[in-house]
């Protein structure tokens, strides 16, 4: 999964949310949350690999995925582990940095986002293996992050913030539910219990049409309490449009295994699009006022 198109999708769109909000931005932590952000998914993603190499997860007989370098390119699991603890070393340091700059109350709810990225895969119970996979890849990288980078922008979360935040968690539970839906057979197989694999092919497959368009939903009722500036109207017709297409398409294909690299494009691509919406449209809703 392109996990760091999603974190990085995220920052942005809740730093254009900043700017929208407040008519500036502070640069350098802009450029400290940033790298952040890149290093906890960056380690995040390395520990993910490390574990479902080492449980089995990931194997020869369902992995089909390239970029799971420990199983088709005999990439050394230590070295996975070391670069993965690396890159949480280094966020741990800019956290402090922005910590400093804002708040001391920044460092445990760091902490506890980190220890979330260790625990997706980590640990005695990985959070993957569970039916709360959706939900916390979708809390943690959407509201959480979106919320933090206001945070690290002098904004106090607020209930307009969290609302505005919500879609986010929609959209990219949406991508985890591809993702599990695609697996859903090897999941099994392995000894996993995800929500796929629980709500069986049909209604893993509605859940993410429920998951997709319960984003647009969302982000139409934000729009009408005016939670979201109007010039987002246009951009998310758009994106919309967009994903209703690719959405039909591939419950036509199913998800199996086969079909994942392609329906994972389709899943991040719809992301992407959203964000770039978002961004677009509250860039252009801060000139217009």
């Amino acid at each position: 999964m392109k996990t760091k198109v999603i974190s990085m999708g995220t920052f942005a769109s809740a730093t254009a949310y900043a700017y929208y909000i407040q008519g500036r931005l502070d640069i350098k932590n802009t450029i400290f949350m940033g790298l952040a952000t890149l290093f906890v998914d960056m380690g995040t993603t390395g520990f993910n690999t490390f574990f479902d190499y080492m449980r089995g997860t990931d194997n020869k007989t369902y992995t089909v995925e390239e970029e799971k370098v420990l199983v088709h390119e005999n990439v050394s699991p230590r070295s996975a582990l070391l670069i993965s603890l690396s890159m949480f070393a280094a966020a741990a340091v800019l956290g402090l940095i922005l910590a400093s700059q804002t708040s001391w109350a920044l460092i445990p709810i760091g902490a506890l986002s980190m220890a979330t990225g260790y625990l997706y895969t980590g640990g005695p119970f990985p959070i993957s293996r569970t039916p709360f996979g959706e939900l916390f890849a979708g809390g943690f990288l959407g509201p959480i992050l979106f919320l933090i980078t206001l945070f690290t922008q002098g904004i106090a979360p607020n209930l307009q913030h969290i609302a505005a935040s919500l879609p986010f968690l929609l959209i990219i539970a949406m991508i985890l539910s591809v993702n599990n839906a695609c697996d859903r057979v090897g999941d099994e197989a392995n000894g996993r219990r995800t929500l796929a694999i629980l709500l069986k092919e049909k209604n893993a497959a509605n859940l993410v049409g429920v998951e997709g368009f319960g984003a647009y939903i969302l982000s139409a009722l934000l729009l009408v309490f005016k939670v979201y500036p109007r010039t987002l109207f246009p951009f998310l017709g758009v994106a919309l449009m967009v994903f209703t297409i690719k959405h039909d398409q591939t419950r036509k294909e199913g998800y199996r295994a086969e079909t994942k690299s392609k329906h994972m494009g389709f899943a991040t691509q719809s992301y992407v699009f959203f964000a770039i919406a978002f961004t677009l449209a509250l860039a252009l809703g801060r000139r217009i006022g």
